[in-house]
């Protein structure tokens, strides 16, 4: 049973999480949601479109302007509220690797901390243990904040990815987040060459494997880009086949920008593997 907020979800439920960056740079919409009024309307479609879960992200994942934290508070901190405000029964989750980011935005209203850069600063799981909040554990291949991989190499980067992520999980509960309020993530692209992020994927059914619930970011990102050699705006097409595969080896959990069409993916696949019913089935029954 995976638990954040108000909300429960039972082993075969995929959960969307819809992407809201308030940045004036972020690599996919370029700043659209940066401004109140467009983010909060992104945030009200999303939830409209099946999105259970809020990522509210206040600094770009690559390489830019330096965001100080307390910027990147002021980014998110109000905004938080604002959303639980309007929409008090969504998760809201934050994307930051800053314990004193990650304090603010969890007085404010957060649910979940979403660390996507491995646990770089070890405060932030102390943070979600103090007010009993969710937390994902990723993978990022040793990076640190805002860099990209270079010539990085593994000899197992699945075992790797299990090595970090199972640890700072552990690491997690024994401080005192709620062990049912733990994610895990492979890390696409963090600290990860093409090649490793689609090993992750074909191998997504270890971390499956170990029992805690599995989130994958997937959205658009450059693994899937180098694939097809598409560029951002080309990359829906095989964001929605990975998210497939992904839903297939049973991962849960979906950090996405596309909403509406990601939840066409996951009720198809929960059907064919029989998790869950046609919405309507008349077909040979007249």
């Amino acid at each position: 049973m995976l638990r954040l907020g108000k909300r429960e979800f039972g082993t075969h439920e995929p959960v969307i999480m819809a992407i809201v960056n308030r940045t004036p740079d972020s690599f996919y919409d370029q700043g659209a949601t940066f401004h109140d009024e467009a983010a909060l309307a992104r945030v009200g479609r999303a939830v409209s479109e099946g999105a259970a879960i809020i990522d509210i992200g206040g600094v770009k994942a690559g390489p830019g302007e330096e965001v100080t934290a307390e910027e990147e508070a002021r980014r998110t901190v109000g905004f938080v509220a604002e959303v639980r405000r309007r929409h008090p029964d969504v998760i809201i989750s934050v994307d930051t690797w800053r314990h004193e980011v990650g304090e603010a935005v969890c007085e404010a209203g957060a649910d979940l901390l979403n660390d996507a850069w491995g646990g770089v600063d070890p405060r932030l799981a102390e943070v979600a243990a103090r007010y009993g909040v969710g937390l994902v554990c990723t993978h990022a291949g040793g990076s640190q904040p805002r860099t990209r991989p270079h010539r990085i190499a593994y000899d197992d980067v699945m075992a790797d990815i299990l090595g970090v992520t199972l640890g700072l999980a552990e690491r997690a509960v024994e401080l005192g987040v709620p062990r049912e309020s733990v994610l895990i993530d492979p890390g696409h692209d963090f600290g990860k060459n093409t090649r490793h992020s689609l090993e992750a994927t074909r191998r997504l059914g270890e971390m499956v494997e170990t029992g805690w619930p599995v989130l994958v970011s997937l959205s658009n990102k450059d693994f899937v880009g180098e694939t097809l050699d598409k560029p951002v705006k080309e990359r829906v097409l095989g964001t929605l086949a990975t998210t497939a595969v992904s839903a297939w080896l049973g991962a849960q959990v979906y950090r996405v920008h596309e909403v509406a069409e990601t939840r066409q993916v996951l009720d198809m696949v929960a059907s064919i593997a029989g998790h869950r019913p046609p919405a309507v089935a008349r077909r040979g029954l007249a």
